[in-house]
């Protein structure tokens, strides 16, 4: 397997009100391969989402350097970084920040809009990206008229639709039922399994674990496994 992602020495400090210093990251080497899903665990202020931001050029470290297929992205201009975002990565969050008047449909088509996807293979990308994450019956329903485990969904298949090189989730299951958040996972799985896709989660959930390929815990700023 080929490497996507590599860290070398990350760090990233905080400065908070009075003037001290938050060592939110400290001395991070990952390795993330291609078509695999990592897990990144850690109770809340371990700082998973600090490093899911660094990794996916949303943030830039103190220290180190983060290799994106062989290129440095920490030494990017800030407009290459958004056109690695655009392009190749793909972003789901804990907030599934759909938009409540569009259909799942409209949702997964305007997310191919900003990323300038050609207008004549919309409509059969969408459609098959919704069915892939089995929406197929439901694409014509809104945010509203859907549970939380189906707007996820549809989040993972806004996501999936401009074809990205990796998935960035952070904490996709956290306001999810335990059943739910199992399947939304197990739909990650399939996903890196029937379609090499690369996929890095954050999750404090220890019971979602066993479903990683590779799973790196972080404790106060530092991986200890």
């Amino acid at each position: 397997m080929e490497t996507i992602i590599a860290t070398h020495g990350l760090s990233r400090d905080f400065k908070i009100g009075d003037g001290s210093v938050v060592h939110a990251l400290k001395n991070i080497n990952i390795t993330v391969n291609e078509g695999v899903l990592t897990i990144l665990k850690g109770r809340s202020g371990s700082g998973k989402t600090t490093l899911i931001n660094l990794l996916g050029a949303l943030d830039r470290p103190t220290e180190g350097e983060v290799f994106f297929d062989g290129v440095d992205i920490t030494k990017l201009s800030d407009s290459k970084r958004d056109e690695l975002r655009r392009y190749k990565m793909a972003f789901v969050f804990q907030s599934v920040a759909l938009m409540s008047s569009m259909t799942a449909y409209e949702n997964v088509d305007f997310g191919l809009r900003l990323s300038k996807f050609p207008f004549d293979k919309r409509d059969e990308k969408v459609k098959m990206c919704l069915e892939q994450v089995g929406l197929g019956k439901r694409m014509y329903h809104r945010p509203g008229e859907l549970s939380g485990g189906e707007q996820q969904r549809v989040a993972i298949a806004r996501a999936l639709a401009h074809d990205p090189r990796i998935i960035f989730a952070d904490e996709p299951t956290a306001e999810l039922d335990s059943a739910t958040s199992h399947h939304v996972v197990e739909l990650f799985k399939q996903l890196v399994i029937r379609d090499h896709i690369t996929i890095v989660m954050t999750t404090h959930d220890p019971s979602l674990l066993e479903i990683a390929d590779r799973v790196y815990t972080l404790e106060d700023g530092e991986i200890i496994g």
